[in-house]
């Protein structure tokens, strides 16, 4: 069975253009990259859990917001690496200022026996959609075509 993830693409309207919030993973495998891989904020839907709860906990996590309302679903995915990931919009405000990422362990540098922390996520940006797509992991990309597509944007 393939792992499950869930997640929320935050958006905000600023005048007349559309913003998405995404996110650039912490950790030393995505230090160093930036066009093609920031991403929604995401992660695995446990046992016994609803993939939308799971989506909401992860954003929580991963940038210190408690959501409210209702989000509209975008539908699932497939990333290159075979991860499903189960994604929903959600319009909200936040202020990438005030990211607070839960950490995690990591054995760095590899086979040295030595574990160091890392953020969750190492920074959030909100964007255009022209520059979401250039910027955004290519396999998320569909989301943002069907964020626009939902909102009739």
């Amino acid at each position: 069975m393939k792992r499950l993830s869930a997640g929320i693409l935050l958006f905000r309207r600023v005048g007349r253009t559309l913003e998405v919030l995404l996110i650039r993973p912490g950790g030393p495998y995505w230090r160093k990259r930036d066009v093609g891989a920031w991403q929604i904020p995401k992660g695995a839907v446990e046992e016994g859990e609803e993939p939308l709860a799971a989506a909401f906990r992860e954003v929580e996590e991963e940038l210190g917001l408690r959501l409210e309302g209702e989000p509209l679903p975008l539908g699932r995915i497939r990333q290159t690496g075979g991860k499903l990931v189960e994604a929903y919009a959600l319009e909200a405000g936040f202020d990438p200022a005030a990211l607070v990422s839960i950490m995690f362990d990591l054995e760095w540098p590899p086979r040295s026996g030595k574990m160091q922390q890392f953020p969750e996520v190492e920074e959030a940006r909100w964007f255009t959609v022209p520059a979401a797509t250039e910027m955004m992991l290519p396999s998320q990309l569909p989301l943002l075509g069907r964020l626009v597509e939902t909102l009739g944007w």
